[in-house]
């Protein structure tokens, strides 16, 4: 499978967006971990229709003037990834959700921890917004872009923030 792709200059840095096919793929931060996300081989695609249409979108959000997504979207991972990033899209713009809260939306309370785990490794990240799950006791947690693009996007989406906190704060509940 071949994976198309162009660069996108945002508030948070370069971002990279992919598609398979006609789907979005994945969004990678410009200092994302290798292996974060696996994709297969990938080609420069400016003109492809998807990603054309999630530049768009994207460009509208950070202007404050789009709080919703309407694009076809590829996850590719586990069943319980898939569950996960399902239960991010339900998240309203402008709000956040815990760690715990997810994994009861899933109907798996007892996993904390494998919820933080699917989260950090969410291939579309912003139109899937792991940046809304936050800690249990309100302070921003571990995200892929950094803590200040995570902080950038909730206080873009009208979010009140207490501190910043880091990852021991992510499995507290």
């Amino acid at each position: 499978m071949t994976y198309t792709c162009t660069t996108l200059a945002s508030p948070v840095g370069e971002l990279k967006l992919v598609a398979n096919g006609s789907r979005l793929a994945a969004i990678l931060w410009e200092n994302d971990k290798p292996g974060r996300v696996r994709l297969g081989p990938m080609s420069e695609a400016p003109d492809n229709p998807i990603l054309i249409r999630t530049a768009e979108q994207l460009r509208e959000y950070f202007a404050g003037t789009r709080d919703r997504f309407e694009l076809e979207l590829d996850f590719a991972g586990t069943d319980f990834q898939k569950k996960v990033w399902a239960a991010l899209l339900t998240i309203p713009f402008g709000e956040t959700r815990s760690y715990s809260q997810i994994a009861e939306q899933i109907g798996n309370p007892s996993a904390v921890r494998a919820v933080g785990a699917a989260n950090g490794r969410n291939p579309i990240s912003i139109i899937a917004p792991c940046h809304r799950v936050i800690g249990a006791s309100g302070k921003l947690t571990g995200f892929a872009g950094g803590l200040e693009a995570k902080e950038l996007l909730l206080t873009l989406e009208g979010c009140e923030l207490k501190e910043t906190g880091r990852m021991d704060d992510l499995f507290s509940t």
